[in-house]
């Protein structure tokens, strides 16, 4: 289990207290002088604002995220909050090209951070400089893609869902719902994350399933794609997509083709859940990419300070899957709001 430390509630007689003891920390920091005056008024600054009392870190946040892809904001958010409240400095940073995130990674190990959190779209390109920043003795542990590879690469941990129960989670419901036909749109070919989506969606969909894959950082030719692919198949009666803005595209696209199809879609963000609400798409897989920004981080925190890690080394810490449909929406929607969803 994860252990995670939240600020307990304070009562009103303890509030002047605490406002003593801020501003006798700041007291005595500015008769300080040199350096050490100046790490006194941090800490003191640091103790006001709620972030943990311990020495600074730097963590690096290294991610495969392609440029407009808001699911990554949610991330990057989580992890701020996390490094926020443990006195950590965040380094993100990120980059779809594999060879690319992998000289990222190196760039983090140059600086000799503390900790690095990692995605693991395509691990192979990832093995060697992961293999260099243990051999620096700097802590790794992975996020949202890279579930069954992870522990091969020697990470601490990983926070994530196993993208290929959550396919089959996503074919069971599309069972229920009643759907025939089914597109799986990939929208960055050879992500093993997004593959085994679909592939576990095949598995357990009763009806017939195919894959289309798309070039994600081109959202008119996205549109252009599943456009023609609907017109030249009207039996198509359900378009799975694999990200929030991919799926608000495919509405487009329904309505360009004249398709009678439903949508579905992992992941969410606002202008998802207004779609739900508006019933423009049928339902959401969520994996709550906020929370894994933020265990990610605050793993790296927990490992330097008390020697914590989570899953025993062996086990993923799951953050979903979950469905998200108009029956759970609205109390979702007001997370989603504030990016935290």
């Amino acid at each position: 289990m994860v252990r995670t430390f939240r600020p307990r509630s304070r009562s009103r007689r303890a509030a002047p207290l605490m406002a003593l003891a801020a501003a006798s920390a700041l007291l005595i920091a500015g008769c300080s002088s040199g350096s050490g005056g100046k790490k006194a008024e941090e800490a003191a600054e640091g103790a006001a604002a709620g972030r943990a009392n311990t020495p600074r870190m730097k963590v690096a946040l290294v991610t495969h995220q392609a440029p407009g892809d808001t699911f990554w904001d949610i991330v990057r958010k989580g992890a701020e909050a996390a490094a926020d409240k443990d006195n950590v400095e965040l380094v993100y940073s990120a980059d779809p090209n594999a060879g690319n995130q992998a000289n990222l990674v190196q760039n983090a190990i140059d600086q000799k951070v503390d900790g690095i959190a990692v995605t693991l779209a395509k691990p192979d390109a990832m093995k060697d400089v992961i293999a260099k920043a243990e051999q620096a003795g700097i802590p790794v542990v992975g996020l949202n893609s890279g579930t069954d590879e992870w522990r091969d690469l020697g990470l601490l941990s990983f926070f994530g869902q196993d993208e290929s129960v959550a396919g089959e989670a996503l074919g069971k419901k599309l069972n229920e719902t009643g759907a025939k036909h089914a597109v799986c749109v990939i929208h960055e070919q050879g992500n093993i994350g997004l593959e085994s989506r679909c592939a576990g969606m095949a598995k357990t969909f009763e009806g017939e399933s195919q894959t289309l894959n798309v070039n994600g950082t081109d959202m008119p030719s996205v549109k252009s794609t599943i456009t023609a692919k609907l017109k030249q198949d009207s039996s198509i009666d359900e378009v799975v997509t694999l990200g929030a803005p991919f799926a608000m595209t495919a509405v487009q696209s329904v309505a360009d083709a004249g398709s009678e199809a439903k949508i579905a879609t992992f992941d969410m963000n606002k202008e998802l859940t207004d779609a739900i609400q508006g019933g423009d798409i049928e339902f959401a897989v969520d994996q709550q990419p906020y929370l894994q920004g933020y265990l990610a981080v605050d793993s790296l925190w927990l490992y330097k300070n008390n020697g914590n890690y989570s899953g025993g080394g062996e086990q993923p810490v799951l953050t979903g899957p979950a469905f998200v449909d108009e029956s759970n929406v609205d109390t979702v929607g007001r997370y989603a709001a504030k990016g935290t969803r």
